[in-house]
């Protein structure tokens, strides 16, 4: 699988988890999550996390037209991706499992982290 491929499909996927957190939080995040949003600072965070996640996607996507952004763009996919699975982790430890769409969130996390690791032995 090309680099290229692998950065592609993280910005395609990453951008409907990103709006699904903070386009509209106070009605996506109790049907995802099952708690409710109340008050703008929870909101405040989430639309955080979303601009958060859209930089990372959009710079996947830039890197993936632009050979010399490869490298950095597929280290930053393995950092963030790898970063949240480990938080993950983290917390079905201390806190125990969470529901379905969360370890959903976690194998693609991994899976990615794993892509990226594979295409930074292949990419100069």
């Amino acid at each position: 699988m090309s680099a290229r491929f692998v950065l592609l499909l993280a910005a395609v996927g990453l951008v409907p988890i990103a709006l699904s957190y903070g386009l509209m939080p106070g009605s996506s995040i109790p049907v995802l999550l099952g708690f409710p949003v109340e008050g703008t600072n929870q909101t405040h965070v989430f639309r955080a996390v979303m601009g958060l996640y859209l930089a990372n996607a959009l710079f996947w996507l830039a890197a993936a037209l632009k050979p010399e952004l490869q490298r950095p763009a597929l280290w930053i996919l393995f950092l963030f991706m790898s970063g949240l699975a480990v938080g993950r982790l983290l917390s079905i430890l201390i806190d125990g499992v969470p529901n379905g769409i969360l370890l959903f969130y976690l194998a693609a996390e991994i899976a990615f982290a794993a892509l990226a690791a594979v295409s930074l032995t292949k990419v100069q």
